[in-house]
């Protein structure tokens, strides 16, 4: 008995059941951040694997999604753009929605899509929800660094416009993107354990959620009860001001971005709460 006790004593690490859904080891987490960083290395050769272009894809799909909204919201439906080149309106609007929206669908299916590890092997669960956000933020930088690219062009042919001294809340911005998204994400991943239809209604709701966010018109062309819904939506305050603080159009609302980070709280708070729930007996449903 005494030496099982001091072999006990011994031991580097004790895995033990989580006794509440509070608990959030972030010590823990950052113990395993050798791990998250090979996921997120998985994540990125897997998404290209057996492909033509590969990280191209990064780039084509923006660019496509650019050239759709120039012709069909730009020329046909003729929606103002505040003055600015449709190209970089759209293509601004779009390199900060993408990162949310890919955060969000792809932690949305955390527990599915990885069941079989989670059966084998013990490690913090939120460490995959975690590695997808960065590994999101490495196509987030590859976008941004393609609409730089575009602001230097329309510099040199004469266009006004320009980033402003706010460009220092642009990782601020960022974080709030990757905080709602890994919230909303790791909600949604908690409850597709038992009601797998979810992962359907997300790809749909995703979608829909575009058009209540400013990214194919400008929030000044809203008015009355319609500004007012659109300006509920959390990533509506971090899209006018990525623009902003890029273009110089757009709003900057320090109370609007305020609610923005009161609901990516909130939303983080539920999601782990959630997640620590589900995480103790998903095996038995998944």
């Amino acid at each position: 008995m005494e030496k099982n006790i001091e072999k006990h004593e011994n031991w580097s690490m004790i895995i033990k059941p989580k006794r509440h859904i509070f608990e959030v080891n972030l010590k823990e987490l950052w113990n395993y951040r050798d791990l998250i960083g090979l996921f997120v290395r998985r994540d990125f050769v897997a998404k290209f694997k057996q492909t033509i272009l590969g990280p191209l894809w990064f780039i084509i799909q923006p660019l496509l999604t650019t050239l759709m909204f120039v012709v069909v919201f730009g020329n046909i439906a003729k929606l103002s753009t505040d003055g600015l080149p449709q190209v970089l309106f759209y293509f601004s609007g779009i390199v900060g929605w993408t990162y949310f929206s890919t955060s969000l669908t792809a932690t949305s299916n955390t527990f599915v899509t990885n069941a079989n590890i989670f059966g084998k092997v013990y490690f913090p669960r939120l460490t995959l929800p975690i590695s997808v956000v960065i590994s999101n933020l490495v196509q987030f930088v590859i976008q941004f660094l393609f609409l730089v690219l575009f602001m230097i062009y329309y510099k040199i042919i004469g266009v006004d416009f320009g980033p402003n001294i706010y460009i220092l809340y642009l990782p601020f911005l960022v974080l709030l993107l990757a905080g709602l998204g890994l919230g909303f994400g790791i909600v949604i991943s908690s409850l597709t354990t038992k009601y797998r239809d979810l992962t359907y209604l997300v790809a749909f709701g995703v979608q829909l959620w575009m058009y209540i966010t400013p990214v194919i018109y400008p929030l000044s062309s809203l008015e009355g009860i319609y500004r007012k819904v659109v300006l509920l939506n959390p990533i509506t305050p971090i899209v006018e001001a990525f623009r902003y603080v890029l273009l110089g159009t757009g709003s900057f609302d320090y109370s609007h971005l305020l609610y923005s980070t009161i609901f990516m709280i909130v939303i983080l708070f539920v999601g782990i709460l959630t997640f620590n729930k589900v995480e103790q007996s998903f095996m038995d449903t998944v």
